[in-house]
């Protein structure tokens, strides 16, 4: 972690305005900023930066954040990436992660640099034999490659020879070649090339480093692709092969494709599917959807339509349920069994490879559901009651709630059962209480006073208007709970500055937070017209302080509201009894009916 203060600094110094206007030009629009957003298309501008706020917003797709958020979505950065990119620009130097041992950090990090550039250095080999292989040419425009994309991906060739990287590295014997994967050393300490005679294709993280390399043989041999090891750079269930790549061409469409192998990335970015991407001989991990749905809306697999494709299909659905988000889709699709997505494109072009794609791929709701009825017999008791075994371990991993509910809804459905029943059959309902307890229960919601509306427009308010903390007291008799505390906590958060932060540095602050989910759902919908980041007058300061009054009061009300109920039926514990008469006392000082 990058300690939180520094943090705040960089951003103190950094201006969105100057951060986006890198990459997206910005017009001038009253004391804001628009252009079109990056992250959908549009045709009018919606994507409004706010220099006093040092926030940015669309008003058409939601996209919301500081500066280090920007950068984070759209070079497809991770937060620390983004922040030394960010802190390299305004020549900060990052401070390592509170360690015991701050030369030990330097030194590693100095090490992962020198490994970077020992790869590359084998990059430029590999590139150079290329020229000078000529079954590997021939080899490459078989598959219907031309220099141009060759040159893209930085495609080169292993020669043949056990110490081919001799001629790069007059130190062979460099313990780090050995670190980073290019050199083997076996039980008799003999040294030699990982890679041999194979076409060679650079990994690149996200920054366009070399991490790592995939060998694909040629003719006959095994095994026919061949990656590098994990490495203290490489991690094969985090990174994405093309993605470094593919990043303009997955913004332009808002969708990624993924696919299982190296040629079918490169094949396919020839023919003009730009946005594909292949996990790295290993499953499609969480980590991976994760990325992805970063980067896109849309994420599709495409697997061969056998056995081992379905496996690998089904796997990625299951890694990927506590990673899904509402708003955004994983579909599948299945080429026949003859056909692979380089051998397809390049049988009938990628108009036909995309019309499939959008035509014949299912949405994870679909296959969900139809995987797991394949796999019971649905005409009897027996199979129905089998398919709620299966889902129940499934449905408790969905992320998305407005999808978890649908899905739910169409096997309770399939399965005969009430979506109530459901809950219950997967332990996610309440069970009913035990006959001869009395029960007491709350209002409906349509008659209870509803404080979400209100606490939600604080909340707001007070993220865009950061000075406003001080008009915000918190009373000792409110009970907090669920929005209510995280305005409580974002008052007392803000208090607690010397110099207000601004609504950038806030949000960056709240990340890690158990509120971060919560902010940004309530800026996702509360942020829906241009007159949002305009600047407050008066009387929206005076408006935000008759809130916080409301809000207390409406706490009040609805906490002496549940305790009155359950005092009548139930009976009160001595510490419900007390806060009973807090409240009352509070009520009637604020001039309220006390007895009521």
């Amino acid at each position: 972690m990058i300690p939180q203060d520094f943090i705040d600094q960089l951003l103190s110094r950094v201006d969105i305005v100057d951060v986006v206007d890198r990459y997206v030009p910005l017009k001038k629009a009253g004391q804001n900023y628009l252009a079109c957003c990056p992250f959908h298309k549009e045709k009018s501008p919606s994507f409004t930066v706010s220099p006093s706020k040092q926030f940015y917003h669309c008003f058409g797709c939601g996209a919301h954040g500081s500066a280090i958020g920007f950068v984070m979505e759209y070079q497809g950065l991770s937060f620390v990436e983004s922040v030394r990119m960010l802190a390299e620009q305004m020549s900060m130097p990052v401070p390592e992660v509170r360690s015991a041992n701050p030369e030990a950090t330097r030194a590693a990090r100095e090490r992962a640099v020198s490994l970077e550039d020992l790869l590359d250095r084998a990059a430029q080999f590999y590139r150079q034999q290329l020229k000078t292989a000529p079954v590997a040419i021939t080899y490459l425009k078989g598959r219907g490659l031309t220099g141009e994309v060759a040159a893209r991906f930085g495609l080169g060739y292993a020669p043949a020879g056990w110490q081919g990287l001799a001629e790069v590295f007059t130190d062979y014997q460099d313990a780090r070649l050995e670190e980073v994967g290019l050199v083997i050393a076996n039980d008799e300490g003999k040294r030699y090339d990982r890679f041999r005679e194979r076409v060679m294709f650079p990994i690149r993280n996200q920054r366009g480093a070399i991490i790592g390399f995939g060998g694909r043989v040629l003719g006959k041999g095994e095994p026919k692709y061949l990656n590098s090891p994990e490495t203290p750079l490489f991690e094969k269930g985090r990174e994405l092969y093309g993605l470094y790549e593919a990043r303009q061409a997955i913004r332009d469409k808002n969708r990624v494709l993924v696919v299982e192998g190296y040629m079918d990335v490169v094949a396919l970015a020839q023919y003009g599917v730009g946005y594909a991407v292949a996990t790295l001989g290993t499953a499609t991990t969480g980590e991976h959807v994760r990325k992805l749905l970063r980067h896109a809306d849309d994420v599709y697999f495409c697997f061969d339509g056998d056995a081992a494709g379905q496996k690998a299909a089904w796997r990625a659905l299951e890694n990927s349920l506590p990673f899904l988000v509402d708003g955004k889709a994983l579909h599948f699709l299945f080429l026949p069994t003859e056909h692979d997505p380089d051998s397809f494109v390049r049988e009938f072009g990628a108009e036909r490879f995309e019309e499939r794609l959008l035509t014949d791929s299912l949405p994870l709701s679909v296959y969900f559901t139809q995987e797991l009825t394949r796999r019971v017999d649905m005409e009897s008791p027996e199979g129905r009651a089998h398919l709620v075994k299966l889902a129940s371990p499934l449905l408790a991993q969905i992320a998305a709630p407005a999808l978890g509910l649908i899905v739910k809804k169409r096997l309770a459905e399939l399965a005969g059962v009430t979506l109530d029943e459901l809950d219950l059959l997967t332990g996610q309902g309440r069970p009913e209480a035990p006959r001869g307890r009395r029960e007491y229960k709350l209002p409906e919601k349509s008659q209870r006073r509803d404080v979400t509306p209100i606490v939600r427009r604080q909340i707001r308010w007070l993220l865009m208007n950061p000075t406003w903390a001080v008009d915000v007291a918190i009373p000792d008799s409110v009970l907090l709970t669920d929005e209510a505390a995280c305005f409580a906590m974002l008052a007392e958060r803000l208090q607690g500055y010397e110099l207000a932060p601004s609504t950038g540095q806030l949000v960056e602050s709240l990340r890690d937070t158990p509120y971060h989910a919560l902010i940004d759902s309530i800026l996702n919908h509360a942020l829906k017209e241009a007159s949002e980041f305009a600047e407050p007058d008066e009387a929206d300061r005076e408006g935000f302080r008759e809130g916080v009054t409301r809000l207390w009061r409406a706490l009040n009300d609805a906490q002496l509201d549940e305790l009155k109920l359950k005092s009548q039926h139930e009976g009160l514990s001595p510490e419900e009894k007390r806060l009973l008469w807090a409240l009352l006392l509070s009520r009637a000082q604020a001039g309220g009916p006390a007895g009521s």
